[in-house]
């Protein structure tokens, strides 16, 4: 009776030695390789705080994971939770990184748009200005600048088709912000210039 008892003890030291709970190693593995992808994709460049998030939330679990394994029966059905969870929101993540991307592309050719029409007004208003001695040193002056933004302009494609959007944005709004003030001491120049000749 005895070694029968001592038996089914072993027995069960056994089952219970054999079922202590592995670390989740191939989840935190895979959900790893999901936030390398949300990189790839740069969600740290264009979100980079919802991309700071998911680096800190694998951290916790990290840390959480070595404290379980410095227990004697480690307990990881909670960490396999939140792997699962950050799993999906770095899938979602990368997705609306790439939706991110996509409108910025669309901003920066409207913008390339709007500062291109208003090189073309730009020049026509440059026509319209007066050519007298003291106007024509204004006039080259502000051609000369018009020439240095449609050649920042021009560069904005490559720029944009190269994947740079944020350097691209950057240099459609700079030009878009010059033009705009162009335009506005163009207008009232040749304003001036049409009230002088009424």
């Amino acid at each position: 009776m005895k070694k029968n008892l001592i038996v089914i003890v072993m027995a069960l030291s056994g089952l219970l030695l054999g079922s202590c709970a592995k670390p989740p190693q191939v989840e935190l593995d895979a959900v790893k390789a999901s936030i390398d992808q949300t990189k790839m994709a740069e969600a740290d460049v264009y979100m980079p705080v919802e991309f700071a998030a998911l680096q800190d939330s694998l951290n916790v679990i990290q840390a959480e994971i070595e404290v379980q394994k410095s227990k004697m029966f480690g307990k990881y059905e909670a960490v396999k939770q939140k792997i699962t969870v950050l799993e999906t929101l770095a899938m979602n993540l990368e997705d609306n990184t790439m939706k991110a991307k996509e409108l910025l592309t669309q901003e920066v050719k409207d913008l390339h748009a709007q500062v291109t029409q208003l090189l073309i007004d730009n020049n026509a208003l440059v026509t319209k200005a007066p050519k007298g001695k003291e106007g024509k040193a204004a006039i080259e002056a502000i051609k000369g600048e018009l020439a240095i933004i449609e050649a920042a302009v021009n560069e904005i494609p490559a720029i944009l088709e190269s994947g740079k959007i944020l350097e691209s944005k950057t240099k459609a709004q700079a030009a878009l912000e010059k033009a705009t003030a162009l335009h506005t001491e163009l207008t009232a120049v040749v304003d001036k210039y049409n009230k002088r000749k009424k």
